[in-house]
């Protein structure tokens, strides 16, 4: 288990082993380090890999990047000048044909000289504590065309919808409590990023986004320009928390909201979240990219990171319409349908769906609700039968 490590011990993670130094380190984190290096190795095939770690902690990413991924100039920043020394040390068992930066700059001030002097890096990584929509605008610029910028956040609260003044501030936007709360606070993410490209001419082409519940993680490619329709990704998602219908529109084409299943009058207001975005929130073709590159024998890949890419390679998330079973369950007052056979049956009624990847026993479809609880009542166990 992660916890906050001090002193002088070491850590050994892929070909990596360095000093943990003072500061807080999760070790339960590798995962989400894999993916980064595992892009970064990606990226690296095509040119001279650029990696920029603008809150680099003890600077373990970086390191990584330079050692598995063959990164050809490696920029590891933390703004804490106490851990400006465990990065120097850490970061010299680099290659010498590493070209290797430190140092113990503010993300802002880093960004904004970086603007100045008209540099940009293959891979930004931007692993903040809280919510890092302030500084978008200028990481994005830091991105080249066809780069990648990583982005976490670990401000839960506002984007899941308890915190909804917060979330204005943050985001732009109104979130309200749903039953997907991790992909809600993904989409409101991943919404911010865009708008912020946009914003500069740029597109963006979103291809990882998962999270534990702590931490909210986005890989996003940016492009020179937007995709043909890629703004109509944009929109509101509305749930009813009378009859548990969701519905979806984009912000191009908002219209009424139709009816849901609850009686005629008797429907209370529905919650709406948004802007956020609506279209798909992983890019199947490049995960398998990246379990392809993993099956090299080495140790970049651990096997919790094979299989988060593996699940994540199952479910795009085309739609963010997801209910847990539970939820499906209290309303047909019977215990849960089955998940994969719920799944199944949907599909066989031309529906599209599938299990949810980013929170475990949520289904995800494009059916309307009545079907799937038409669907779910022949299939879920009456509770007096357990």
């Amino acid at each position: 288990m992660g916890v906050d490590q001090t002193g002088d011990s070491h850590y050994r993670e892929g070909l990596a082993v360095l000093a943990l130094g003072g500061g807080f380190f999760r070790s339960v984190s590798r995962p989400a380090r894999d993916v980064t290096v595992l892009f970064a190795r990606s990226l690296a095939r095509q040119r001279p890999l650029h990696l920029l770690d603008l809150m680099a902690g003890n600077g373990i990413r970086a390191l990584r990047c330079g050692l598995e991924a063959g990164a050809a100039l490696v920029w590891a920043n933390d703004a804490d000048p106490d851990r400006l020394p465990v990065l120097e040390a850490n970061l010299a068992a680099l290659p010498e044909a590493v070209e290797r930066r430190c140092t113990s700059l503010t993300a802002q001030h880093l960004l904004a000289d970086c603007l100045l002097r008209q540099e940009r890096f293959d891979l930004v990584d931007l692993d903040a504590f809280g919510c890092p929509s302030a500084l978008l605008p200028l990481a994005l610029e830091a991105v080249r065309f066809d780069g990648l910028l990583h982005l976490a956040s670990t401000d839960g609260r506002s984007p899941t919808g308890h915190d909804r003044p917060a979330a204005l501030r943050r985001y732009g936007a109104a979130a309200r409590a749903h039953p997907a709360s991790w992909e809600q606070a993904l989409r409101l993410q991943l919404g911010s990023v865009a708008r912020s490209a946009w914003a500069l001419g740029r597109g963006v082409e979103p291809l990882l986004q998962f999270s534990e519940g702590r931490t909210f993680r986005s890989v996003v490619r940016l492009r020179r320009h937007p995709a043909s329709g890629e703004e109509a990704q944009l929109g509101l998602v509305a749930h009813c928390n009378g009859c548990g219908d969701q519905q979806v529109q984009s912000l191009l084409r908002l219209r009424q909201w139709s009816a849901c299943l609850c009686p005629a009058g008797a429907a209370p207001p529905l919650a709406v979240s948004g802007p956020l975005w609506i279209g798909p929130l992983q890019h199947p073709a490049s995960l398998e990219q990246l379990l392809t590159l993993a099956a090299d024998g080495s140790d970049t890949l651990c096997p919790e990171g094979e299989r988060l890419l593996r699940r994540l390679a199952n479910d795009p998330a085309a739609t963010p319409r997801c209910w847990p079973t539970d939820a499906i369950a209290r309303c047909l007052g019977q215990g849960p349908p089955p998940l994969a056979r719920l799944v199944e049956a949907l599909r066989q009624a031309g529906a599209q769906a599938s299990a949810s990847a980013l929170m475990p026993a949520q289904l995800r479809s494009d059916a309307p609700w009545s079907l799937i609880l038409e669907t779910a009542r022949g299939l879920a166990v009456p509770e007096a039968a357990k």
